[in-house]
């Protein structure tokens, strides 16, 4: 009861830590609610089979994603022909799927991806108008794209446009065409989709499809469905989870950082109220569990608040993630207790652990030494402290030595690492730093009483000056490294690109997987580009590109004269003979091969990137899915770019509201605790606009302090990227620090520090009006 009624008279107090805790919980749910919803989903294609049976599994790609060994054409049949004399068993419909883009005006619609008719009926979808594709030249199309039977749809496939007559139309998406042109399209079969008569048990299905496929496939059924999810859509949601997870790293160490810095100023603003009920009886216990009592209070309130924000954000949170491709169409997030749950007892924990620090010291301070200490901050420093900052300092400066000499892959970790650690160790020892620093930015106002009044007063609170200044410092700094880490890398990394590709135009797909032949064969000037394809050589998987005369391999595990069994894309066994070799890193893939021998055996394959010297980027012809740009613009406006920034802006962002609303609530609370000092110089003779310039010099001066700290914790681990990237491209590479950006952030702090100061100090002059 007691701690109710103190969160309750002494609400102003916790409204920082309740805003905070609220958007981290909002935060965290919205995240959980999207995540327990993006879980694999059944192919709509293939969700009217009741049983799948699988291609065997192959092993996992570098990226770890499993790849699925593909069955030829013949094995198919004879499975399917098998799996249909399994009783319950209506059809056995192998999906055979490939690369095939509706293009209209002039530009590739649709999802990429054909198929033959029969596989429409493991949906299941049916006709709308028309009839079924069944010769050549026939196509059969979503009724949502307009197209009428009998009418002319220009198809692109990976060979290049095709015009083929719309016979018909059904109710779900898909470009089909019949079975006999899949065969010759597609490569090789992955799946082969049951649908079962009426009255047929799905596991006993399964029971016998096992039964006849063996050890040359995997039966599904159910749920276990989700695992013939595109791999291209599990790599999207992975991309969307990564995004998520920073989301929830960021706000729960911000959520927790603002908590703890509130609950220390307000233990220590409270000191004489705490010795006074220590004074008349109370135990260290008892005003410690007042403390966190009322963390719990403030807890219990802000995550049902913030749980029911995440529960309205969630749907606008997934709709961000599926526009910036992160998500795969159509997801629509809901919430469930699985991921509500967790969410609230997380924000319950995060505020009774960050006040667990400040109850801990409030309890032990002895209740005259609380009652005689002066307002001078005398003893801000403690043993641990100076320990602490110390060992981080000396850390980061260590790391950010061993980014400038450390090896190409460890490098940008160890700078992120070392940036990190200085900001740790600046935010620890800053009551030393303040005051010699702020007395040297003063100087210049030491002539007048004003500015007198400034300098003393931000020098002396150093308390309160160091609760103000250390998110701002933290803030930038973060800001600096990351912004200023993709800045200097992108052009560096960008001109080696545009030096190794020797080429005068790289010409890439805009709005399909890759460029067809007839693409690249319409490219001017001399042309050097491959098929990509994948291949599987004793069963693992293996990225292959389609651009030599012979075998040549960058995998030590292969030798000159060595013979591959290699299954590509089409379920063939061809033996190769490796001819050549070269260095781990000089081809794009471990293992190049005959550009005529991986267009027959998948009739999908696209060329992801051509190079072109000869001709410039305006003399390449425009052509469906062309783009075509100078290399290091090319390089600079990699699609991994934008991922790249897309998280950087996130991570800022998310940085600077949660810093925001610390200063805020450190100044509103600080600016509270004043009102004698503020009694004082009005009985002095100041005026209310002089105490507003002093309160908003002093803010201004913190803030200036804060970003000046920050700025320069994180040049030495920049300056360990540059370093560490002229090694590595051996080149000068020149540092760009994100002037533009940053002034944004510091702007954005320092607009709302001073808005948050003169608003308290009007609210604390009007009631401390002399008497």
């Amino acid at each position: 009861m007691l701690a109710w009624s103190t969160v309750r008279e002494r609400w102003t107090g916790f409204v920082g830590s309740f805003v905070a805790l609220t958007l981290g919980v909002g935060v965290l749910t919205a995240s959980l609610v999207v995540f327990v919803s993006a879980q694999p989903a059944v192919p709509d294609r293939l969700a009217g089979a009741a049983v799948i049976v699988q291609s065997p599994a192959g092993g996992a790609d570098a990226e770890s994603y499993v790849e699925y060994v593909p069955w030829s054409t013949d094995r198919a049949e004879d499975l399917a022909a098998k799996l249909r004399a399994v009783p319950g068993v209506a059809a056995a419909v192998p999906d055979r799927s490939f690369y095939a883009q509706l293009v209209r005006a002039g530009h590739p619609e649709s999802d990429p991806f054909g198929h033959g008719w029969a596989t429409a009926a493991l949906a299941p979808y049916r006709l709308t108008a028309g009839a079924a594709p069944a010769a050549a030249g026939e196509v059969a199309l979503d009724d949502a794209y307009g197209l009428a039977p009998g009418a002319t749809a220009t198809v692109l496939t990976a060979t290049g446009p095709r015009e083929l007559r719309v016979t018909g139309t059904v109710d779900g998406p898909g470009i089909y065409v019949s079975d006999a042109e899949a065969v010759a399209l597609a490569p090789g079969v992955r799946a082969i989709g049951l649908v079962l008569s009426p009255d047929a048990a799905p596991d006993a299905v399964a029971a016998g499809a096992r039964a006849v496929v063996g050890i040359a496939g995997t039966v599904v059924a159910g749920d276990a469905r989700t695992a013939l999810e595109p791999e291209a859509v599990t790599r999207v949601r992975w991309l969307g989870t990564q995004l998520l997870t920073v989301m929830v790293v960021l706000a729960a160490f911000a959520t927790v950082f603002v908590m703890a810095s509130t609950a220390a100023l307000n233990a220590y603003q409270r000191r004489r109220e705490l010795a006074l009920l220590r004074a008349i009886g109370a135990t260290p216990r008892q005003t410690r569990r007042l403390l966190l009592g009322e963390a719990l209070v403030v807890g219990v309130v802000s995550a049902a608040a913030g749980a029911l924000l995440g529960v309205f954000a969630a749907p606008l949170l997934g709709d961000l993630l599926v526009r910036a491709e992160l998500e795969p169409a159509g997801f629509v997030p809901s919430p469930s207790l699985l991921a509500v749950g967790p969410a609230v007892l997380t924000g319950i924990v995060v505020a009774v652990a960050g006040a667990w620090v400040a109850a801990r010291r409030a309890a032990r301070v002895r209740p005259l030494e609380a009652l005689r200490e002066a307002t001078v901050d005398r003893h801000a420093m403690t043993l641990t402290r100076w320990a602490c900052g110390g060992l981080f300092g000396v850390a980061g400066l260590a790391l950010a030595v061993l980014t400038a000499t450390g090896d190409d892959d460890s490098a940008l970790t160890t700078a992120i690492f070392s940036a990190l650690a200085l900001i740790v160790a600046c935010t620890l020892l800053s009551p030393v730093l303040i005051p010699p620093v702020l007395r040297a930015l003063t100087f210049p106002l030491r002539r007048s009483a004003t500015g007198e009044v400034v300098r003393e007063s931000a020098g002396t609170a150093i308390r309160r000056t160091a609760a103000t200044a250390g998110p701002v410092l933290l803030t930038v700094g973060f800001a600096t490294l990351i912004l200023g880490m993709v800045k200097t890398m992108s052009p560096a990394l960008g001109a080696e690109d545009a030096r190794a590709f020797g080429a005068d135009a790289v010409v890439t797909a805009e709005g399909t997987p890759g460029l067809s032949d007839a693409a690249v064969a319409a490219l001017p000037g001399t042309v050097r580009s491959g098929l990509s394809t994948q291949v599987f050589v004793a069963g693992a998987p293996v990225d292959a590109l389609g651009i030599a005369d012979s075998v040549v391999t960058a995998d030590p595990r292969w030798r000159v004269g060595d013979t591959l069994r290699v299954t590509f894309a089409d379920g063939e066994v061809v033996p190769l003979r490796v001819a050549a070799s070269a260095e781990p890193g000089a081809q794009p893939t471990p293992l190049a091969l005959p550009r005529d021998l991986v267009r027959a055996h998948d009739p999908s394959a696209l060329t992801l990137t051509a190079y072109v010297r000869g001709a410039p980027p305006t003399a390449v012809p425009d052509g469906l899915g062309v783009r075509a740009q100078d290399p290091l613009t090319y390089s600079a406006n990699d699609d991994e770019d934008g991922l790249v920034w897309l998280f950087v802006l996130v991570m800022v962002g998310m940085s600077v509201g949660y810093t925001s609303i610390a200063v805020a609530n450190t100044l509103v609370m600080a600016t509270g605790d004043r009102r004698r000092d503020f009694r004082v110089l009005r009985l002095s003779g100041a005026t209310s606009r002089q105490i507003l310039r002093m309160v908003g010099a002093e803010t201004a001066l913190v803030v200036v302090f804060g970003t000046a700290v920050g700025a320069l914790v994180a040049l030495p681990a920049l300056l360990g990227i540059r370093a560490a990237l002229a090694e590595m491209t051996g080149a000068d590479v020149r540092l760009v620090v994100p002037w533009a950006e940053l002034s944004v952030v510091v702007a954005f702090c320092a607009g709302l520090a001073l808005g948050a100061a003169l608003l308290a100090t009007r609210r604390t002059l009007h009631r401390a009006q002399p008497r």
